[in-house]
């Protein structure tokens, strides 16, 4: 199969035969389905969490969120130690011991595991409580940080058994029911604690006692729902003994050492500013990587659903299967993600400044960091591809140099260029590593996520580039520039969609498009039945 995948690698691919484009379409489902929901909450915590950022800048101020992103590099470090590498050690094997009915192991995972994880969480929040008060007034000098250690203790503590029994839930294949209790219960009830909060003089720490109640709420949600999904044989807790298996262990310190160098490399830029320039900067640096962060929400919630099917698939030796998702999705992904890119990096300014006028600085920020992560959208799922065929140290080995690269950057950078340098690091260092992982996947499994198919995908991209364009040369001072920006996204989006449908689907793109034409018309025919669209 690997040299019909050759064969096909540059053109669009088509069906070898039958029973490959059963499991092309089956996969494909799935993925669509089960990534839908994971989408869905993405986009609902996206649109109001850019609501309630704008909220908090206004009333915080760049120096409390400054505060807040310092604080959060910490209990981040301390969060990585402390998870063990468990969390994602559950997708693999509770999967695994479910479908195996090895209830024992399912057990022992299950709650010997959280219980190691709750008592490393309660050391690591003691370290936290004795060295922290240090690392703000000596390192990032910001001797106001160290009367919020406390509340940042619980939210580790809270967090990490949250993301223990997220990823459980995972594992069951029940990525829907974790998007409602993260997505949609989590964000708007941390929201409106916040605000409440806030109004009633909390200030900062309004905030950080919000995200304990909200933690602490999907903690009990995410616990229930585990236990109901948990076969009763599994059910029984026996904590005489903490011993987990040894291949948790191996594989849970393989995704300890990838989760360390990631951390390095999404948090070195804040570090690096922490220490160079003060809590101002990093605020506004914060709000502008948090907007860089939503650009990858189709890739997120493809990755959720695609890396247990790229471990199923490389098991079972469907290569040819394997290259065609990866390329499906990856078009789709770049696709989808281009019209946002675009308003983006136009809208840059007028972005920026609805935060307020001292966050308008971190502008250039965002153009930086929006083009570094249409790299990351455009190579598609390259770092789970190595990881779920087992090739974790070619993966470790990138991350590892990239690791080096974006703290000798910053080094250089940031006390010259401020704000500017921490970008340019963190987006070279971003397209450095998307690039290697794609050289890494090609060389080792023969996957590439491109055929002739992308050249379609042309005139759609012009057409959103147009439009924004003309929205922006158009819009006048004055004008409300979220309504702006709305339009000119809505627009873009419209064009790009209309032009893709005429012009740019091939036979794999169509099987996608019909299963969300499907899924669509199925649930707006329960919302409104007997009225088809």
């Amino acid at each position: 199969m690997i040299s019909e995948l050759r064969e096909t690698a540059g053109s669009s691919p088509s069906p070898s035969n039958g029973s490959e484009t059963l499991i092309f379409r089956s996969e494909m489902g799935r993925i669509s389905r089960q990534s839908g929901v994971a989408f869905a909450g993405t986009i609902f915590t996206a649109a109001f969490g850019y609501v309630f950022k704008v909220y908090l800048a206004r009333v915080l101020g760049a120096e409390a969120l400054g505060l807040y992103a310092l604080g959060m590099t910490i209990i981040g470090l301390l969060g990585l130690l402390n998870a063990l590498g468990l969390p994602q050690s559950a997708v693999r094997f509770v999967a695994v011991y479910a479908a195996s009915n090895r209830y024992s192991e399912l057990a022992s995972l299950l709650w010997k595991g959280s219980g190691v994880l709750l008592l490393a969480n309660l050391v690591f929040a003691a370290l936290l409580l004795k060295a922290g008060p240090w690392v703000a007034v000596h390192f990032y000098h910001a001797p106001a940080l160290t009367r919020y250690f406390p509340l940042f203790a619980a939210i580790m503590v809270v967090g990490a058994l949250n993301s223990f029994f997220g990823k459980v839930l995972a594992g069951y294949k029940e990525v829907g029911l974790r998007t409602i209790v993260t997505s949609f219960v989590s964000s708007p009830l941390t929201m409106a604690v916040t605000v409440v909060l806030v109004a009633l003089g909390g200030g900062l720490g309004g905030y950080l006692w919000a995200q304990i109640f909200s933690g602490a709420v999907v903690l009990i949600l995410l616990a229930c729902l585990v236990w109901r999904l948990t076969p009763a044989a599994a059910r029984f807790k026996n904590f005489g003994n903490l011993r987990l298996d040894p291949e948790i262990w191996s594989f849970s310190a393989a995704v300890f050492g990838i989760g360390l160098l990631e951390l390095i490399i999404v948090q070195t830029d804040r570090v690096a500013l922490g220490y160079y320039r003060g809590v101002r900067d990093v605020g506004i640096y914060a709000v502008a990587a948090a907007l860089v962060a939503y650009e990858s929400i189709i890739l997120q919630s493809v990755n959720q659903i695609f890396s247990p099917v790229i471990a199923d698939l490389h098991a079972r030796e469907e290569h040819a299967v394997l290259g065609r998702l990866f390329q499906t999705l990856t078009k789709w992904v770049l696709g989808l993600t281009f019209p946002l890119t675009v308003v983006i990096i136009v809208f840059a300014r007028p972005i920026m400044g609805i935060f307020g006028r001292e966050f308008e600085a971190g502008w250039p920020i965002l153009i930086i960091g929006t083009c570094g992560q249409l790299v990351n959208c455009a190579v598609g799922s390259v770092g789970y591809l190595l990881l779920m065929s087992g090739n974790q140290r070619r993966l470790i080995r990138v991350q590892a140099a990239m690791a080096a690269l974006v703290v000798l950057l910053c080094v250089g950078l940031v006390p010259v260029w401020g704000m500017w340098g921490a970008a340019t690091a963190a987006a070279l260092t971003n397209i450095g590593m998307n690039a290697w992982n794609l050289f890494e996947v090609r060389s080792t499994l023969r996957l590439s996520p491109y055929n002739r198919s992308y050249a379609r995908l042309i005139p759609s991209m012009l057409g959103a580039l147009s439009v924004t364009l003309l929205v922006s040369l158009l819009a006048r001072p004055g004008w409300h520039n979220w309504l702006i920006i709305l339009f000119a996204l809505l627009l873009a989006y419209g064009v790009f969609g209309a032009v893709s449908l005429a012009i740019g689907l091939n036979a794999d793109d169509r099987l996608v498009a019909d299963a969300i034409w499907a899924r669509v018309r199925g649930n707006f025919g329960r919302i409104m039945p007997g009225v088809q669209p």
